[in-house]
């Protein structure tokens, strides 16, 4: 079985480059630092996940995503100020260099400022943003309680962060930062 892990003891799993769970708005998630390759490669291997979708990068606060993202403009901004923190998820412009992975190799990334409070203390903890995606092997439903995480993925992540979902019955919609679109 995983081991059920603290905040603190979710930080040092993730600044040695192991991945954990945690819960989001409407599932559990898979989180790592997003600047280690190695660790994002092995979220990409757990999930047996396509390298070209890229990830949702989450953060604590929106001066965690400035290494992430380019500069929005002022309407940008405002846009992300009203929905910060908060379960949307927006794709904007990249910040050029930025790992293939992350990306899906697109000069778009996709990212949120949580205000769920496991991932607002788990950002806060590490100092920075971290990968998100669902706990699952991609195209099976995303898994919603530590126990279900524990089963799927016993022995090959760090541990999980138990706590309760957020209000949200499927996951976080996204939108297009320049367009408004709504993408999920």
């Amino acid at each position: 079985m995983n081991a059920l892990l603290t905040i603190d003891q979710a930080a040092q799993h993730i600044a040695s480059g192991q991945l954990i769970a945690y819960p989001t708005e409407a599932v559990y998630g898979i989180g790592c630092d997003p600047t280690n390759e190695a660790a994002v490669k092995a979220v990409l291997d757990l999930k047996a996940r396509d390298a070209n979708k890229g990830f949702i990068v989450i953060a604590s606060s929106l001066n965690q995503l400035d290494d992430y993202m380019a500069t929005p403009t002022a309407e940008e901004s405002k846009t992300l100020t009203d929905a910060w923190p908060g379960p949307v998820t927006f794709v904007v412009k990249a910040k050029a260099g930025l790992s293939p992975l992350l990306t899906g190799d697109r000069p778009t990334l996709a990212v949120r400022v949580s205000s769920h409070p496991v991932v607002q203390a788990l950002c806060s903890a590490c100092g920075h943003a971290l990968i998100s995606t669902s706990a699952n092997i991609s195209g099976t439903p995303a898994l919603t309680s530590a126990n279900a995480v524990n089963d799927a993925f016993q022995g090959r992540i760090a541990g999980v962060v138990s706590g309760a979902l957020g209000n949200l019955k499927s996951a976080t919609p996204i939108f297009s930062l320049s367009t408004g679109e709504q993408l999920r």
